[in-house]
């Protein structure tokens, strides 16, 4: 997915849910989402200001940081732009996850996958970013984004749809597209969605 791709048709969807069928949209979060943000900010500033993570959280708790590909060390000075890709991880076990965490020791060894900032941002604007959630970061931070809105293509929507189990369908309180209710049933079947063009859905959870 990329935000330069704004000749797409949006489709809302908003959904309650019980607490427990969250789980079933964590393939997506892992996958990767797209949310709105304002851009041409550091990865602190996107994390904490914007999304309201408490700074001691990110520090200790997000360990490993991808933007576009590449390893990030100074979340200060790494500057999310329209359309980056940033993942974000708890800490990874082996000898891996000490190569890739920020600030480690054996950074050195990945040095030509470390990020580096090399363009003076530009004045902060609206964009949209790709968001990646790994391992425990899926199930604490999923639930926050799911709640604020997440965009998703139209077809990586209905694949997950397809998929989900009894369960699911029997969590799912009720459904609204476009502002009108419908019956969890009609999204089951996936006639709503056209995806021979261009389809995104925004997807925004109630947890009850």
């Amino acid at each position: 997915m990329h935000s330069n791709q704004r000749n797409f048709q949006t489709v809302i969807l908003d959904l309650v849910l019980e607490a427990e069928r969250v789980k079933d949209f964590f393939p997506l979060l892992q996958r990767g989402f797209m949310f709105k943000a304002r851009v041409d900010y550091s990865i602190k500033t996107l994390l904490c200001e914007q999304v309201g993570l408490k700074p001691e959280y990110v520090e200790d708790r997000i360990k490993t940081i991808f933007l576009d590909g590449k390893a990030v060390d100074d979340i200060d000075s790494a500057i999310i732009k329209d359309g980056s890709t940033l993942a974000l991880s708890a800490a990874m076990p082996g000898l891996v996850g000490a190569i890739l965490r920020r600030g480690g020791h054996l950074a050195l060894l990945r040095s030509q996958a470390t990020y580096r900032e090399v363009n003076k941002p530009s004045s902060p604007r609206e964009g949209l970013v790709v968001l990646k959630l790994f391992n425990l970061l899926v199930d604490e931070l999923g639930p926050l984004f799911l709640r604020t809105g997440i965009f998703v293509g139209g077809g990586d929507l209905k694949d997950l749809l397809l998929s989900l189990p009894e369960e699911f369908w029997a969590g799912c309180k009720t459904a609204h597209l476009d502002g009108q209710e419908v019956g969890c049933d009609r999204l089951r079947g996936m006639t709503w969605l056209k995806t021979s063009g261009r389809v995104m859905v925004r997807v925004k959870v109630d947890i009850r």
